[in-house]
């Protein structure tokens, strides 16, 4: 079968593309952005890229029209401030292109949505999931509360709270229950459901085993990880404060945080386990999803993290628009030094960044981090998601990946904190040379102040990250 997968670049959506191919389906992968979609080399024979935009009617018309079956994968949580009004606008334009296809099977994963006052991001989700329903094929929803993954947002604010509060003072929204389930498992509802007879036309809600309150979640999961922790609620958290608190300590951005406590309010259980019993499938238990997920990580093969999508700093860009590092009204600070072992060197500067560090300075770049925290920006704490690998497109601390050739020797990454203008920072192997190059665009008076104000520090932070690149090699 033909299946077209929209967020084909997202959390869920790199995690199914092998699953479906691995079941004999030929994919359509839709894309913002081809430059940061990176599919395996060996299922690259058995798909098409298509670059799409759900908000631009005229790119839907790149959406073949021989396809079988599709995934709703898409989803503009806190993306801006209108995200609402663009989900059901890229809804209806998607049920639109639609009708000009063969499509027999819709598969749309939404959120539990079964208490009579739900947030506004369940909302959201629960109006898309009715505009979807009224084209002319077979739609199924199926709706999830917290997914429990390797890279998952509610997995990276879980252990980012536990691992890093001994104590927490926690508002009352962790007395909310919820229904967690398994990445794996959300993997395995969705691939089943699709031109499965008994799904058609239906909504089912899919959850493991467990039902748990926020606080629980936290206290097994310092179980599994042999943490000792104590959490005590206060009831005099107010929402914008309980955003805040949520911002500060987790890699999380504050539109982000907003959205999640809004929707924590609300309880998240399924309904009944009907599709367990369709589909033959037993979700894990929220432990055994949690040693799941620590053994990705541990083994190093995080396939996703919502980290890398654009949603985690809050702005929306398009990689072809800033690859071409500017010069005219820019500051410029480029050095360069002799290296002996270039293999070494790249080496070095593919493991940049996430617990690695950043060479020189690194109590520096941490400060500079939590600086911008304050101002709403990422700061430093998404980290990276592969200790071996750099992706265009993924996040790396409070940079994005815009070019990374390891073969060539050039990594490109553009600042995503919060400046007064915009900044690139670019290593390139040239001939027996290290090449690093920090750009600065100033936006304004404000902008070239800025500039001089940290140029101090520019002076060895820089020439120390260079020393500490080329050092032994």
């Amino acid at each position: 079968m033909k299946i077209l997968l929209t967020g084909a670049t997202g959390y869920i959506g790199k995690r199914i593309l092998p699953t479906l191919i691995e079941a004999g389906h030929e994919v359509v992968c839709c894309v913002r952005d081809t430059k940061r979609f990176h599919p395996p080399t060996s299922i690259q024979d058995k798909i098409t890229i298509i670059e799409i935009d759900l908000l631009d009617k005229k790119s839907l018309e790149r959406i073949p029209t021989d396809i079988d079956g599709a995934y709703y994968l898409v989803h503009s949580m806190a993306a801006s401030s209108d995200y609402e009004e663009m989900e059901q606008e890229s809804a209806i334009n998607f049920r639109n292109a639609l009708a000009n296809t063969n499509v027999q099977h819709l598969v749309y994963l939404s959120g539990i949505v079964n208490e009579s006052e739900l947030s506004s991001h369940l909302t959201s989700r629960k109006n898309v999931e009715e505009l979807l329903s009224k084209g002319n094929y077979h739609f199924t929803a199926l709706r999830a509360g917290i997914i429990i993954g390797s890279g998952s947002a509610s997995f990276e604010i879980i252990r980012d709270l536990v691992e890093k509060l001994p104590i927490m003072i926690a508002p009352k929204w962790l007395k909310t229950k919820c229904q967690p389930i398994g990445v794996t498992d959300v993997i395995s509802f969705l691939t089943q459901t699709i031109f499965h007879p008994k799904t058609f036309d239906k909504n089912f809600d899919i959850g493991g085993p467990d039902i748990l309150t926020y606080k629980e979640m936290l206290l097994e999961f310092a179980h599994v990880r042999h943490l000792k922790r104590t959490i005590i609620i206060v009831p005099v958290m107010t929402p914008k404060l309980s955003s805040y608190w949520l911002y500060f300590v987790t890699s999380t951005t504050y539109k982000l945080a907003a959205a999640l406590v809004d929707s924590m309010k609300v309880e998240v259980i399924c309904r009944n386990h009907d599709l367990n019993t369709i589909l033959e499938i037993k979700p894990l238990g929220y432990r055994e999803s949690l040693e799941k997920a620590f053994l990705k990580i541990d083994s190093n093969s995080i396939v996703s993290s919502w980290k890398d999508a654009y949603i985690s700093s809050g702005i929306n860009i398009t990689i072809s628009d800033f690859i071409n590092v500017p010069s005219h009204g820019c500051f410029i600070d480029n050095r360069e030094k002799v290296i002996k072992n270039r293999d070494a060197c790249i080496e070095k500067i593919w493991s940049i960044g996430g617990t690695n560090g950043w060479y020189y300075g690194n109590w520096l770049w941490k400060s500079r981090g939590f600086m911008d925290k304050l101002v709403g920006g990422v700061g430093l704490r998404r980290g990276r998601t592969n200790k071996n690998s750099l992706n265009v497109g993924d996040a790396l601390d409070f940079w994005r990946i815009l070019y990374a050739n390891k073969t060539e020797g050039r990594l490109l990454l553009y600042a995503e904190m919060k400046l007064p203008g915009e900044a690139w920072l670019e290593f390139k192997i040239k001939e027996n040379k290290l090449v690093q190059t920090a750009t600065f665009r100033p936006l304004g008076l404000l902008g070239r102040l800025y500039w001089y104000a940290v140029l101090p520090f520019h002076g060895f932070i820089f020439k120390g990250m260079l020393d500490a690149l080329t050092e032994d090699v």
